[in-house]
């Protein structure tokens, strides 16, 4: 018989509750690129999400909330573009386009070109 280790488990065999030093990963090994996409993505999900472009007849339109997280992420990648390279900014640079060309859409009163969300960093943005 065999002495063989069990595997890593999730939970402290002492309390139960979860281990999160074996659960995190060390913020210092994840390259910058790494983290300024990913939260590229989160806004853009989020964005996507408040203009109702996740599904027809979406509950969960809110222009407001749209505006703020699609001028985040043009700051952010506006910002960040020559740091990641245009390999990663490229998609980024694209996504944001059309968030803001939906925004514009989707706008009962569109915003004077220049003036629409994130403009101010991306400057005008047309179709």
């Amino acid at each position: 018989m065999t002495d063989a280790t069990p595997p890593a488990s999730t939970e402290s065999a002492a309390d139960g509750n979860p281990d999160y030093d074996a659960m995190t990963r060390d913020i210092a090994d994840v390259p910058a690129v790494e983290v300024i996409t990913t939260v590229a993505v989160h806004l853009l999900s989020a964005a996507a999400v408040n203009l109702g472009l996740d599904k027809p007849d979406s509950e969960h339109k809110d222009l407001d909330e749209a505006r703020k997280l699609i001028t985040a992420l043009a700051g952010l990648v506006t910002a960040s573009a020559t740091e990641i390279s245009s390999f990663h900014a490229a998609p980024l640079r694209d996504g944001l386009k059309s968030l803001q060309l939906a925004f514009r859409e989707a706008s009962i009163v569109p915003d004077e070109p220049g003036q629409g969300p994130g403009e101010k960093f991306t400057g005008p943005v047309f179709g």
